[in-house]
């Protein structure tokens, strides 16, 4: 059995992310930016959705649910227990170490709160693949909402310890923008400056810059560097601790203008 993924772009830079089991053709949506457009490549695949898979409860996460509950009447929206209260009405509450099955398909629910308390990622496991919503970014991480800065450093913790060949997808494509952050935090290292090149390649043609990988988020993306000491020197912070290198880094991506 192999898992086969969908991505397209909803709205404005909001991935719509389709999980297809072929054995049993059972069809999760990962999150809910654009109702109408994800059913519509759904029913372009022939591939009904039986599974809405929520992330957070974010607007841009969240909105289509109804429209595809109306036209999916049989799909299941799962979502966080912690978060139940402010998510759209769910067919299961899910907690850490859960594991929900998409036709064949197994992925276990690991909780990521930071960007908001709530947050899931749900890890097919098997598949070697991950769903992160707005937790990890290619080359960047969530803005933090809700919790604290160590709180989102220990989860993306969590994420980088994942097998480094586990496929990352994200719920946004905003790798260019961060690749231009990561370069004046990360500016000695050869790896992150291949991969922007790399990244400037794919838009340029206009191809997504997703999945990336855990390891190559490790050896390019600063959020998961900052124990490294070519990435504290270049933050201006050479011996600080790994938590407060990640706060001022994390402050100072707020107020980078691309």
């Amino acid at each position: 059995m192999a898992l086969e993924v969908a991505q397209f772009i909803c709205l404005n830079d909001n991935f719509g992310l389709l999980v297809h089991e072929p054995e049993l053709g059972a069809t999760a949506s990962v999150d809910a930016p654009d109702g109408e457009a994800i059913a519509n490549e759904a029913e372009r695949r022939g591939w009904p959705l039986t599974h809405l898979l929520l992330t957070h409860h974010h607007a841009d996460h969240v909105q289509g649910t109804q429209t595809l509950k109306a036209r999916f009447a049989h799909m299941k929206v799962i979502g966080a227990a912690k978060d139940a209260y402010r998510l759209p009405p769910l067919d299961r509450a899910v907690s850490e170490g859960d594991i929900v099955d998409v036709g064949e398909a197994r992925a276990r629910v690991i909780e990521t709160p930071g960007h908001t308390l709530g947050h899931i990622a749900y890890y097919f496991v098997e598949d070697e693949i991950v769903f992160v919503g707005d937790t990890l970014f290619s080359l960047g991480c969530g803005r933090v909402f809700e919790g604290t800065m160590e709180r989102m450093r220990l989860t993306l913790e969590t994420l980088a310890d994942l097998p480094g060949e586990t496929l990352v997808y994200c719920g946004h494509e905003y790798t260019q923008a961060n690749a231009k952050f990561a370069l004046t935090v990360d500016p000695d290292n050869p790896a992150l400056r291949a991969r922007a090149q790399t990244v400037a390649d794919l838009r340029q043609r206009g191809t997504f810059t997703l999945p990336t990988t855990i390891a190559l988020e490790n050896a390019t993306n600063p959020f998961l560097r900052v124990e490294d000491p070519s990435v504290t020197a270049a933050m201006g912070m050479p011996g600080a601790d790994a938590s407060a290198v990640f706060a001022a880094m994390r402050e100072r991506k707020n107020n980078f203008a691309a």
